[in-house]
């Protein structure tokens, strides 16, 4: 199975409350795991910065990710506004190891 990397950073709009941010994107993380063509899919708060988040991300390839966004709860996301993206990168392995699979209770 192919393996395709993205890194996404996100930070809040002015006037959206980080705690509402961070379920939001928890839940959505957790839908994003069910998707055809998603291997893991991680969402990370910034200690420093609770404005901040990263999403780590790997699909079975681009057409997966593109899918991504068709789903109705990434559109509902996207669409309350809450965030905006500062960066997206899209990343190889250079160890040649697979992907790792997240253990239960991560």
């Amino acid at each position: 199975m192919s393996r395709y990397y993205v890194s996404a950073g996100l930070e809040l709009t002015p006037g959206t409350d980080p705690q509402a941010a961070a379920t939001m994107l928890a839940e959505l993380a957790e839908t994003t795991r069910d998707e055809p063509g998603c291997i893991f899919f991680e969402v990370r708060q910034n200690i420093e910065d609770p404005q901040r988040f990263t999403l780590w991300e790997c699909w079975t390839g681009p057409d997966a990710l593109a899918r991504h966004f068709e789903y109705e709860h990434t559109k509902a996301v996207l669409a309350t506004g809450m965030t905006r993206v500062c960066y997206i990168e899209k990343l190889t392995d250079v160890s040649g190891d697979p992907a790792p699979t997240p253990a239960s209770g991560d």
